[in-house]
This record gives structure tokens, C-alpha cells and sequence, in this order.
């Protein structure tokens, strides 16, 4: 009776003949991971993270900017008041083009979180009331601007950035084997339609002949009208039970197609994986893996580098300090070429600060909570470890029970139809009446069920192990390398 089911023949009823393809479990998860809408989703938020990391990785190289310089308005025309030596007021039209330029070229400094800039500033300003015009610049100029004590945000998006992108491609690895899995449960899913519809037809055939038989006896005399209606309504159920297995069928097809990306008239056939793969796992061996490859294992680092950044936040929230300074060369002339003639030295230096005398405790509440928050993101994290360890622990012990379960329920299919075929010829000789017939008819669907129910788990089981692992323990190989460089 498993030869029978090792090829399942799956399609939508009243659709036009056409070529058919023959899927195992390894094309159909193929197909998902490359077309499925999981798949996209994946794809697109690996995509996403990498250009958010191409953004980070920017903001240490240098910047060459156009910046407007303008003093006020870059064209301003109107009556304007005028403060006059004598403190009064007086309206005078105004009619002024100022605008400004700097050429900069800005490098920020990663160790200290200071920005240092070398910079071309020019700035034209024509008086057309008087018909007057000059050109100021600074022809060349450097400036540094260093906060002191501060946070770094430079110093810790270097650490925390690149964990963050080694997750996603991780994560992405992961997201794979998940499609695996669930394309797993879509591919059994029609099996087990199928399975369902040949067992209702089966099942109908056989209560058809069944009642023909009782019918002949009822009408000899050697059965009551009781077991006559008794077998009808079995007759009924079964015809029953074959439109809903035909719907189910239909149902779960169009669920795998729309998730593989099979058109609506593409015909299929699916191969059941009976061939399970030997594998030996070992519990060490596993959880290793999971550490080595696993998106979650490094989260937990780049959790803890965020904690110790918000407490180092609100440290450097306490004072605020900054210098800034520059040197260069200026100049001031009626044409731009005056300013390159002899210019002057232009320097400056600044510094800024704001610290609290009497703040009520604000910036030692704003550290405790960072404290607290640590200590806090702390121990969710040593959960999150024995969680970690756990799932594939148990994972691992139920994936060896599922390979025990699958060897006894194929027995038990092979034991159960055997016994329904003896039952059927002792009820045709009248050894038995219809009640236990149908007790070892059920018995049988129920052991065929289990059945491909076994061989779901045990691959589902199979690719879940590999999520949690990223590791093929069938081939001997990682899923995802963290060693090698996408």
C-alpha cells in the first residue's frame, strides 16, 4: 500500500489537461526560497540593513559640502528702519545682494567625536542705492570643533553598527531555513489532502460494495433491516467525506501554488519523502553551532555594548563643554581676485560651557536610570541565554524521538491495512458483522494519517533544527559562514 502513495498526483478538479511537474520536498523549498512572498520580505530587509550600514560606514569618510553663507537675505529691497548715532529712527531704502558660499571639506574625528574642516568662504555684497560693491573671503581656512567630555557618537555606532549588520545577515540565513520549514508544512498540507481523498474514495468504493452485499442478504433473509441502514448511512458518510476531501484538496493546493509561485494551470505531482536522511546530532555539538552562527547568540552582545552606550549617554550628560578654533587667510577687495593679494591671518578660539550648579538631583536620576536599565538589560540577557540554549536542546531530544515515531507508525499502517484486508474477506464470509469491519476500516485511515502526520513533524522538526542551528547536520556543512564577507 506505500508504493502506492510514494508518488501523489495533486491538481485543481475541472482544470484542461496540461504538462505536469513532479516536485520532491527539496524543489519545492527551493522554489520557496526564491520566490515565495516570505522570500521577498527576507530579501528586501537584508537589502534594507545593508544600505543602513553603507550609511553608517559614511559618516567616517570625508564630506565635501556647498554651503550657503549668506549674512541676511541674499536680495533684500525695501525701506527698512535705520538706527541712527543720535538713538532715533530713520527709513531708509534699502536695495542690497549679499550672497555667500563656503567650500568645506569636513573629516570627523572617530576617537574624540570632533569634526575638522577645511574650508573656502566667499561672500559678495553689491549696494545698488549708492552703486557700490566688495568681495570678503577667507581664501583658505581650518577649524576644529571638539566637544569635551561628551558623548561619542562616533566611538560607539563603531561598535555597535557592525553587530547590528553581522545580525541581519545572520538573521537573513535564518529567514531562509524558516521558509524552509513552513514550505514544508504547505507541501505536507496537500499530502495530507490527497492522502484524505484517496482513503474517502477508497472508503467509498468499498461501502458501495458493501451495501450491494447487505441489500442481497436482506433480501434472502439473512440480515436485519437494522444492519441494511446501518451500512447506507456508512455509504452516505463516505460520499460525503469524498466532497469535503476534494474541497481540502483544492483548498491546500491553492495555498502551496500561490506560496511556490506555480500559475493556476500549471499541473503537479508531489514525491512523499519516505527516504529520511541519517543523522547522528550531538547535544554539544549543536548548541556550538547555534553560538558560532546564530543571530540571536551575537544580539546578546551588541545588547549589552547598547547598555553600557546609554550609560555612558548620561554620564556626559552632566556637563557641557566645547572648544572650537581656527586658523586661516582673509581678505576684503572690490574684485575676487583682491582677495588672493596679500591676505591677513585670520584666527579664532571658543569656548563653550554649561554646568549645572544646583540642578535638584536631574543628571543623578538620568544616571541611576542608565544604571538601573543595565542591570536590568543584564539579566533579561542571561535569560535570554538559557532560552536560547534550551529551545535547541529540546529541539535536538524531539527531533530523535520523531525518527523513532516515524519506523512505528509505518509498521503500524503496514499491520492496520493488512488487518482491514482480513477483516473485509471474514466479513464477506460473514465471520464478522459491519461494526467491526468499520472499526478496523477506521483504524486503518487512522494509521495511514499518522502516518505522513510522523513524516510531517520529522521534517519539520528537520528544518527547524537547522534554523536553530544553521548548521546541515545531514551533509555536515553551516548554513551561513560568519568568516566569510558577503
Amino acid at each position: 500500500m506505500n508504493k502506492a502513495f510514494l508518488v501523489l498526483i495533486i491538481c485543481f478538479w475541472k482544470l484542461p489537461v496540461c504538462a505536469q511537474n513532479i516536485f520532491s520536498i527539496s524543489d519545492i523549498i527551493q522554489r520557496s526560497q526564491s520566490q515565495s512572498p516570505d522570500f521577498r520580505v527576507a530579501e528586501t530587509r537584508l537589502e534594507n540593513r545593508y544600505w543602513q550600514y553603507r550609511n553608517f560606514r559614511s559618516n567616517y569618510n570625508p564630506q565635501v559640502r556647498l554651503i550657503s553663507n549668506n549674512a541676511g537675505p541674499l536680495y533684500n529691497n525695501s525701506y527698512s528702519p535705520v538706527l541712527q548715532p543720535d538713538g532715533s529712527i530713520l527709513y531708509l531704502q534699502i536695495n542690497q545682494l549679499n550672497p555667500g558660499v563656503n567650500f568645506a571639506l569636513e573629516q570627523p574625528i572617530q576617537w574624540t567625536g570632533g569634526v575638522i574642516s577645511v574650508n573656502s568662504i566667499y561672500n559678495y555684497f553689491n549696494n545698488y542705492v549708492d552703486n557700490t560693491s566688495q568681495w570678503n573671503g577667507s581664501v583658505f581656512n581650518i577649524r576644529l570643533s571638539q566637544p569635551v567630555l561628551s558623548y561619542n557618537q562616533y566611538k560607539w555606532d563603531k561598535r555597535i553598527q557592525p553587530i547590528r549588520y553581522e545580525e541581519s545577515k545572520r538573521d537573513y540565513a535564518e529567514s531562509m531555513e524558516a521558509i524552509a520549514r513552513d514550505a514544508v508544512g504547505y507541501f505536507f498540507n496537500v499530502l495530507q489532502a490527497q492522502v484524505d481523498e484517496q482513503i474517502a474514495k477508497y472508503n467509498l468504493a468499498n461501502n458501495d460494495t458493501i451495501y450491494k452485499i447487505e441489500q442481497g442478504r436482506y433480501n434472502i433473509g439473512t440480515t436485519s433491516l437494522d444492519k441494511l441502514l446501518q451500512v447506507e448511512l456508512q455509504l452516505l458518510r463516505s460520499q460525503q467525506d469524498v466532497a469535503q476531501a476534494r474541497l481540502n484538496l483544492q483548498t491546500s493546493s491553492l495555498q502551496l501554488r500561490t506560496y511556490i509561485g506555480l500559475q493556476n494551470g500549471e499541473r503537479f505531482e508531489l514525491i512523499l519523502p519516505e527516504a529520511i536522511p541519517i543523522i547522528i546530532i550531538n547535544e554539544e555539538d549543536a548548541l556550538r553551532y547555534g553560538r558560532e552562527t546564530r543571530s540571536a547568540y551575537i544580539a546578546f552582545e551588541r545588547r549589552k555594548t547598547e547598555a553600557e552606550a546609554a550609560v555612558a549617554q548620561a554620564k556626559s550628560m552632566r556637563y557641557e563643554v566645547g572648544i572650537s578654533g581656527g586658523f586661516g587667510l582673509n581678505n576684503v577687495g572690490n574684485d575676487l581676485n583682491d582677495l588672493y593679494q596679500d591676505p591677513a591671518k585670520q584666527q579664532f578660539l571658543n569656548l563653550t560651557f554649561n554646568i549645572p550648579l544646583i540642578d535638584w538631583g536631574r543628571r543623578k536620576s538620568l544616571m541611576q536610570s542608565a544604571y538601573a536599565n543595565k542591570r536590568l538589560n543584564d539579566y533579561l540577557i542571561a535569560q535570554d541565554e538559557v532560552t536560547f540554549e534550551q529551545t535547541i536542546l529540546t529541539q535536538v531530544r524531539q527531533f530523535e524521538m520523531l525518527k523513532f515515531q516515524i519506523d512505528i507508525t509505518k509498521k503500524a499502517d503496514e499491520v492496520a491495512f493488512e488487518r482491514y484486508n482480513v477483516a473485509q474477506n471474514r466479513y464477506l464470509i460473514g465471520k464478522i458483522d459491519i461494526t467491526n469491519l468499520n472499526i478496523a476500516l477506521k483504524e486503518k485511515d487512522d494509521a495511514k494519517r499518522s502516518y505522513i502526520e510522523a513524516l510531517k513533524a520529522f521534517w519539520t522538526a528537520y528544518f527547524e533544527l537547522r534554523r536553530l542551528t544553521l548548521y546541515d547536520f545531514a551533509t555536515q556543512k553551516y548554513l551561513y559562514n560568519p568568516m566569510v564577507d558577503d
